[in-house]
């Protein structure tokens, strides 16, 4: 089988995001229901990780041993990579002694380079520009809740991330529109967040605008890593972005709340609507399990048929 790569939301198609919704909901099932699910016995996944997570390790490690393989964790503080090996030297000898490899790290080109020269497939788990499993969580979430995201809306509240890139991507992916309203001198880079064209997004001046209608409203931190110095400019500029009540009322009656996590209450979110009853952020970090376990074994073993 070819090898296939997962770096960013646009490398699979809308018919491979549909098998691996499937199978997210089966293999979710098996575990909700303890049944032991080993498609992956004697697997290895190699998790490097140059920028710290909790979800992220947890998702992977767990989820890798609960299909039955092996999960090992290198910090790049801890590695020959941490101390100028090329990428791709790394690539070629991490890859003869794994199945599988996730990379959490700094800029996109550092995946595209260590996939390059990896004799299996790379996942990405969180770069400057992109964090596609996180958008498959979310997605995956959203169906669970909504059912088909296809036409739907998505609002997303704040600084124009990782996150909002690859929700722009999946939007054109999956066929849905996103309203993205940043404070000015954060607006969406197309180029930078990979973007065919316009068709699935619209930008608004006003985030209560950005809201009203939608089917889903989003954020994330004001302050991504790596941006720390910004932390009390970044205050200040996005201080009429917090995602509040008076917001959510303008979204539709039945509209989901969503963010990444971990998450600043009072900041970009208020505490009632993270706790409130529009918030799904607990079973969305959940489905980031459930859906990297579908992911891990379809590009390690392509589509099978539920077991």
């Amino acid at each position: 089988m070819q090898i296939k790569h997962f770096l960013q939301f646009k490398d699979l198609s809308r018919d491979e995001f549909e098998y691996l919704f499937q199978r997210t909901r089966w293999i979710k099932e098996q575990f909700k229901a303890y049944q032991t699910y080993h498609p992956l016995h004697d697997r290895t996944l190699v998790m490097i990780f140059e920028k710290a997570s909790t979800r992220t390790r947890l998702s992977f490690e767990a989820g890798m041993q609960q299909l039955g393989g092996a999960a090992i964790y290198l910090n790049t503080r801890d590695s020959q990579l941490g101390r100028g090996e090329p990428v791709e030297d790394a690539a070629q000898v991490i890859s003869r002694m794994s199945d599988l490899v996730m990379i959490r790290t700094f800029e996109q080109e550092i995946v595209e380079r260590f996939a390059a020269h990896s004799r299996v497939p790379v996942i990405n788990g969180l770069t400057n520009e992109y964090h596609p499993c996180q958008i498959m969580a979310d997605i995956y979430t959203f169906i669970e809740h909504r059912g088909s995201i296809k036409g739907k809306t998505v609002a997303w509240i704040g600084d124009s991330n990782n996150v909002c890139n690859t929700w722009l991507q999946a939007a054109e992916v999956l066929d849905f529109n996103v309203h993205v309203s940043t404070p000015p001198g954060y607006e969406v880079e197309p180029e930078r967040a990979g973007l065919y064209g316009t068709d699935h997004y619209e930008e608004f001046p006003d985030p209560m605008e950005a809201a009203r209608g939608a089917d889903l409203v989003t954020t994330d931190v004001w302050t991504s890593m790596g941006f720390e110095a910004e932390n009390e400019e970044r205050k200040r500029d996005f201080e009429d972005w917090q995602v509040d009540a008076d917001m959510m009322r303008l979204a539709k009656p039945d509209a989901l709340f969503m963010h990444c996590l971990p998450a600043h209450r009072g900041e970009e979110v208020a505490a009632e609507v993270i706790d409130g009853p529009h918030s799904v952020v607990w079973d969305e970090a959940e489905n980031r399990l459930h859906v990297q376990k579908a992911l891990m074994e379809y590009l390690l073993l392509g589509k099978v048929s539920n077991s």
